[in-house]
């Protein structure tokens, strides 16, 4: 019906509208009827107003920390260490409170990131931060209030019964919205809160199991009015007369599938064919709950329009980025695949086109020869520019008179033609990127890709592929005059890039650094083999020697005499680094404002957490944290 008229529960609607007899049970095993519309607009709005106020609230906090940032990084370029000392210091004492209890602190005690696992084949994840908690919290004891909220002195149960069926579905649509939004890698609620993807993608876990439950009950409120009505045989009978209820049906299936196919041990044993599953049933629960409301002719169409178009609109954008960064008239990507010590490749990709890659940014891997259209997300370790290919096509007249005089006179220049002229018209030559990621062999993709590198006599192969991205690297570090960066084991690729880049900030006087301490966890020396052409450059750049001082941990060395300290600014130590021992040293050396970041195993990260919260209040320490749970 497409009146919207609210709900009476001593009548039934026609259908041209007007109010007949009294209704009995029949009547409310379909349509409005009993479904009281005018509540149901003013949750959906309270839904949507509560959401609305988060973001601000975030966009409001995130804008002043920015806005703060921006001021230091400004006074802190041509500072002395003696001036930037009004950074290193707290200047309240409620905000240094507010990130020891709330935005750094776990739920409890400091386990935050670990997995928790009763074997190794049972993963149940991880837990979500105490600010996480609160906002989930919320979130679904108002979704359950809503739930609730019918109007229980109504005599007839039937009735009773049509306004929770109608509460729940008008409810699941509109949490669809945010469920489809949050999920999407071209989420535009990213770049604007500065919120990671890891935290949006635990919200769209949590929203997807509301959207369920509320899906769930919808479809039994419908079947218990039909066995009132009418018995069992009449959800039969309703199911093969109304195309509107079996794609209804059809979404409900689909999302309790995805139920159980998703609680984290499956999730984690069987991640690759978990994520085919769930795209598939995601499309079959989206088409459904469309063909549901489009046939039964509902108010809620616009709201599953939209969902309709986040879905689609995060596709085309995502088949944008891997078309312009991959595929051009020179030709396409390809991938260079080195097999390392200690179980990883060094994968690095020669893009077709020049691309802008951020510190700590990452991107999705496609090798269609391993893992045909899967993608997995990789930090990107190191990125360079390159020339470009020289296009197969014709060049413009000016380019081509250029081409032609160059050819005879300058021939013996160490460049193409298209090079020379370039520079003769004072344009710079094109360029294309190039980035690698270091890959540890785990399971699946990972592991089958260094099988295959391993297996060639000279530990390399070439493949065909693509990226995806990138995404990520919304961190600046370059407001801060201490930074120290913790790394463990594979986690060095997302640090390395930041090492770099504060480098080249120092070097340009664009950056705040003063002091850049780099510490890194490693299981043996050979994992040292992982990043050693990307420390090489960075260890010859320019003023490194004044910055940068490198602490690597070998938490299981073969023996004494690998764990060698080349220079005083690059020391080995045997055994596990002990993160609140080395930040109480940094922070009493500290010049400016201090930033931690961490990125490698959960267990690891928690306890550089564990450290920061407990300092916290000695003076401006921020915490960053990379990570990326499933």
């Amino acid at each position: 019906m497409s009146t919207l008229a609210p709900r009476l529960p001593a009548t039934s609607e026609t259908t041209n509208g007007s109010l007949s007899t009294p209704a009995g049970p029949t009547s409310y095993t379909h349509g409005l009827n009993g479904v009281d519309q005018s509540t149901n607009h003013l949750l959906v709005s309270l839904l949507w107003l509560s959401m609305a106020a988060l973001c601000i609230f975030v966009f409001v906090a995130r804008f002043t920390q920015m806005g703060n940032a921006y001021i230091r990084h400004l006074f802190s370029l041509s500072a002395t260490p003696e001036q930037l000392s009004f950074w290193a210091e707290n200047r309240t004492r409620i905000w240094p409170k507010i990130k020891k209890h709330i935005t750094y602190a776990p739920i409890w005690k400091k386990r935050h990131n670990r997995e928790i696992r009763l074997s190794t084949a049972l993963n149940f994840g991880t837990l979500p931060s105490r600010f996480h908690l609160v906002l989930l919290s919320l979130y679904v004891l108002s979704n359950l209030a809503y739930c609730s909220l019918l109007d229980y002195g109504q005599k007839s149960r039937s009735a009773i019964m049509a306004d929770l069926r109608g509460r729940t579905g008008v409810l699941a649509v509109a949490n669809m919205i945010p469920l489809v939004l949050l999920a999407g890698r071209n989420n535009p609620l990213i770049p604007m809160l500065k919120v990671s993807f890891d935290t949006y993608n635990l919200l769209h876990r949590w929203m997807g199991r509301i959207v369920i439950l509320e899906g769930f009950i919808h479809t039994l409120a419908w079947a218990i009015n039909n066995v009132w009505a009418h018995g069992w045989p009449g959800i039969d009978e309703s199911l093969k007369a109304t195309p509107s209820f079996r794609y209804g049906m059809l979404g409900t299936v689909a999302m309790l599938l995805i139920l159980i196919q998703s609680p984290s041990p499956i999730r984690h044993a069987f991640y690759e064919t978990f994520l085919h599953l769930h795209q598939l049933l995601a499309f079959l629960a989206i088409l459904g709950v469309y063909a549901h409301i489009k046939l039964a002719k509902l108010p809620q169409l616009p709201s599953i329009r939209a969902v309709v178009a986040i879905w689609v609109i995060d596709r085309l954008v995502r088949w944008a980025r891997i078309i312009y960064y991959n595929v051009s008239r020179t030709g396409f990507t390809t991938v260079t695949v080195e097999a390392l010590p200690g179980e990883a490749c060094r994968v690095t990709f020669n893009l077709v086109r020049h691309g802008t890659f951020t510190p700590g940014c990452h991107v999705y891997a496609y090798i269609p020869s391993v893992s045909l259209w899967m993608s997995h997300p990789f930090s990107v370790a190191w990125s360079e520019d390159i020339p470009a290919l020289p296009s197969p096509t014709t060049t413009n007249p000016t380019t081509s008179s250029i081409l032609s005089q160059t050819r005879t006179k300058e021939s013996h220049l160490p460049t193409t033609n298209t090079q020379t002229a370039l520079a003769l018209l004072d344009v710079p030559p094109p360029s294309r990127s190039t980035i690698s990621l270091v890959i540890s062999a785990r399971t699946g993709m990972t592991r089958s890709l260094y099988t295959l590198a391993s297996a060639s006599p000279s530990n390399q192969i070439s493949l065909k592929g693509l990226i995806e991205g990138p995404y990520g690297g919304l961190e600046s570090l370059h407001s801060y005059g201490t930074i120290v960066l913790f790394a463990a084991g594979i986690g060095i690729t997302h640090q390395v890039s930041h090492v770099r880049d504060l480098l080249q900030g120092y070097d340009a006087h664009t950056v705040a650094a003063r002091k850049i301490i780099l510490i890194w966890s490693v299981r043996n020396t050979e994992h040292l083999e992982w990043i050693r052409p990307f420390m090489d450059f960075i260890l010859q750049m320019p003023g490194r020697r004044d910055v940068l001082k490198v602490l690597i941990f070998v938490t299981k060395p073969k023996s004494a005499r690998e764990v060698v300290s080349p220079s005083r600014s690059v020391q080995m130590f045997p055994g596990r680094a002990n993160p609140g021992v080395l930040l109480d040293r940094e922070i009493v050396e500290r010049v400016g404002a201090m930033v931690v970041t961490v990125c490698g195993p959960g267990a690891f990260a928690d306890e550089v957490r564990g450290a920061v919260r407990r300092r916290v209040q000695v003076g401006r320490v921020d915490f960053v944290e990379e990570a990326f749970t499933w």
